[in-house]
């Protein structure tokens, strides 16, 4: 099918959609409040169906974070396996987040004979506990042998388990931990429910000597990711195989009209895009996904999807169903999701918003710093204990969001640098300077917006303004860390958070307790420490533009690392010092901390192989084939106007400019060709393989791209190989 068929196929759809979903859309909707959760074996439901002993067992699992009490396992999957038949489900699953940064999924029946020639259905509580997928092929990082197959899941009682719907199927989904059978961590959710538990046991000493402990059991970790993505017509994407294979564009000419006019954020959403976002909705708010905000985002056929704050652990697995959600509904709507970080070269890529903050299991938000905030000190010692924790692991917490496809975002003014530093806006960074100075004396108030017409209501006024260059941000009630990437999963970045916090609210927890012993009374005790703790941390706190260029060189007075690219950021994840905290507070040992850098690493490698293979492949069969007949048609029109007599001077010189950057190009394929060859000499040293990835193939990969761009601009339209930019990014 030529380009020009795609293109019409595309615009056709654009009007066709789905004929099932339009039908859908036709009959009355369900109102949300009935639909919501009616997918998810939630705490209502628990309460309905489990006898009042076996509930309230599991709800102190659940809610106090006690150990799970095995016996009541057997009611649980009774309970939990009438729900799911009743509402059509035929398999279970458990459902896990293996260290390739997706979900993973074995179903079995919920099916199995009777013995008299007929089926039953069963669900025991050695089913619901325990599975046993193999592991060998999932990346372990040198954990373990290939050949040493044996892994297990484990029920996490504290995300509730879900439905999943296909056309003619339901699965009952079980959210699993996921084990070497040495014990060792297998994946994202084990390291965050540790490091969960770490910043929870600190806290609590700091509410203890605060005593505002009174019924509060556990601290949890909340999170909001906000999601952006891309969405382009499906037809087109599969008439790329760079967007197909790599999930980005290899090659493509910036269009005439690109985000220059900035009037696609916020703009009213095409009607497919809402027609498709509604659906989305609507399969979220079924499995008790609390998503809040769409709307568009900068960039021509970018958009964003963001949910209510929950419990760290909920709210990442809500991610990974939300990215999986996403890419299911929109073909429905003849479209396809994109999450990569920066699909298309020269407009804004997509991030992950992480909005990260505490709260006590009594529902009280420990960085809500209220009314009269200078006489919160109980507020000041988790805000200074968050600066503090940045400061020190500024390095660990950038080479958490570190890959290949955010190497692309970061530091691209479009997205906060790739040094690390904190925004706390005006009222806070006054706090924080009296703190140094001595003991607080003031809040500032932020007052109200008289804004001039009478029609209009005054405006309660924030006490500062918001920093959209900052990568950890506090914006209001929590701290907002930008620089996560669009397609990473947030599991891994909050575990990193949560972990540094719980090491300075440890430190600021013995040394008041120590002053204490020693005879001072608490606000004197924590004036003085929270002193110490700014002027020794105090250079991490930065309010102004981190795209600045004089940033950088403030940045570098400072002395805060920059590490400009993942192969600089993973080692510091084997670090003496990053080894230690994560041993101190139990969330990894040493071996699963190297292996999450190998897998890291070898990650970022082969990404980059499949990038460059891809691209070369482009070049030789379409880029390079086009090319020659656009300079076939040329010559055969000069040579049919020269035999008549007409002066083809200027067409010459076009002809043999364009042969030149032809020439150009393929002597450019040929050396990314030979450059990624020349890695396989690298395999037994990942982290040189990666340096000679970084060095050798992506400035090839580059220079091949300009050129291959330079190109398209120059070949007729119709030889083209591939839709353009202009085709993918403005969807009708």
């Amino acid at each position: 099918m030529s380009v020009a068929e795609v293109r019409h196929k595309a615009v056709a759809a654009s009007t066709e959609w789905n004929a099932e979903a339009k039908n859908r859309r036709n009959g009355s909707p369900t109102p949300v409040d009935e639909l919501f959760g009616c997918d998810v074996f939630s705490q209502r439901t628990m309460r309905q169906r489990l006898p009042k002993e076996a509930y309230q067992r599991l709800m102190r699992t659940i809610q106090r974070g006690e150990p799970l009490d095995v016996a009541v396992a057997d009611v649980v999957a009774a309970a939990m396996k009438d729900w799911a038949i009743e509402r059509g489900a035929t398999h279970y699953t458990h459902w896990f987040q293996p260290l390739t940064g997706l979900t993973a999924e074995k179903h079995d029946s919920l099916v199995v004979p009777d013995g008299e020639g007929g089926m039953l259905y069963a669900l025991s509580g050695g089913d619901l506990c325990q599975g046993e997928p193999d592991a060998s092929s999932f990346p372990s990082g040198g954990l373990r042998a290939t050949f040493e197959a044996r892994g297990y899941t484990a029920w996490d009682a504290t995300s509730p388990a879900f439905l999943t719907r296909g056309e003619n199927n339901v699965t009952l989904c079980i959210p699993t931990a996921f084990v070497s059978w040495t014990g060792a961590a297998l994946d994202k959710k084990t390291p965050l429910l540790r490091s969960m538990d770490a910043l929870s046991a600190q806290a609590m000493r700091i509410l203890k000597l605060f005593g505002t402990d009174k019924g509060v059991s556990r601290v949890y970790t909340t999170v909001g990711a906000e999601q952006e993505y891309f969405l382009v017509d499906r037809n087109l994407y599969f008439a790329r195989p760079d967007l197909l294979t790599c999930d980005r564009t290899l090659f493509g000419a910036r269009p005439p009209k690109g985000q220059q006019l900035e009037d696609h954020y916020f703009g009213a959403i095409p009607a497919r895009v809402l027609a498709f976002m509604a659906e989305a909705e609507t399969e979220l708010y079924r499995v008790g996904v609390p998503v809040k905000t769409r709307h568009n985002e900068v960039a021509p056929g970018q958009y964003e999807i963001a949910p209510l704050f929950e419990n760290s652990n909920v709210a990442c697995d809500h991610q990974m169903m939300l990215m999986e959600t996403l890419k299911r509904v929109a073909p429905r709507f003849g479209l396809q999701v994109i999450l990569h970080e920066k699909p298309f070269a020269g407009i804004n890529g997509s991030g992950k918003h992480n909005n990260w903050s505490m709260s006590t299991d009594t529902g009280v938000n420990l960085l809500d710093p209220q009314d009269e905030t200078h006489t919160n000190m109980q507020f000041m010692i988790f805000l200074c204990a968050v600066i503090r924790a940045v400061d020190l692991h500024a390095d660990l917490l950038r080479a958490s969001i570190a890959s290949a496809s955010n190497d692309h975002r970061l530091g691209a003014n479009e997205a906060p640098p790739a040094i690390i530093s904190i925004f706390l806006g005006d009222m806070l960074t006054d706090l924080v300077e009296q703190l140094e100075a001595g003991a607080p004396q003031r809040t500032l108030k932020g007052g109200e917006l008289d804004l001039g017409a009478r029609t209009l209501p005054q405006l309660p006024r924030h006490s500062g303004d918001r920093n959209r260059t900052s990568p950890f941000a506090f914006t209001g009630s929590k701290f907002e860390f930008r620089a996560v990437g669009s397609s990473a999963t947030a599991a891994w970045p909050n575990t990193v958070i949560n972990t540094i916090v719980a090491e300075s609210l440890e430190y600021l927890a013995t040394q008041l307790e120590t002053a204490i012993r020693s005879g001072a009374d608490l606000a004197t005790a924590a004036k003085e420490l929270l002193r110490d703790v700014v002027r020794r941390h105090k250079r991490i706190i930065f309010n102004g533009d981190n795209y600045a260029k004089e940033w950088y060189a403030e940045a570098e007075r400072r002395e805060l690392p920059h590490l400009r690219n993942t192969v600089d950021a993973v080692p510091v994840m084997t670090s003496r010092k990053s080894a230690a905290l994560f041993k101190q507070f139990k969330v990894l040992d040493e071996s699963e901390l190297e292996s999450r850098a190998n897998i890291f690493i070898e990650k970022y490698t082969k990404q980059l192989q499949i990038e460059a293979e891809t691209m070369a492949l482009i070049g030789r069969t379409r880029i390079l084939p086009a090319a020659w007949a656009h300079q076939e048609q040329v010559a055969d029109s000069i040579a049919a106007a020269q035999s008549v007599g007409v002066d083809c001077a200027a067409q010459r010189q076009t002809l043999e400019a364009f042969s030149s950057l032809l020439n150009r190009f393929n002597a450019a394929l040929e050396s990314l060709v030979t450059a990624a060859d020349d890695a396989a000499g690298h395999d037994g040293d990942a982290f040189a393989h990666a340096r000679h990835m970084r060095d050798a193939v992506l400035p090839r990969m580059q220079e091949l791209r300009t050129i291959g761009d330079e190109l398209e601009c120059r070949v007729s339209a119709e030889l083209w190989p591939m839709p353009t930019y202009r085709d993918l990014l403005f969807i009708k």
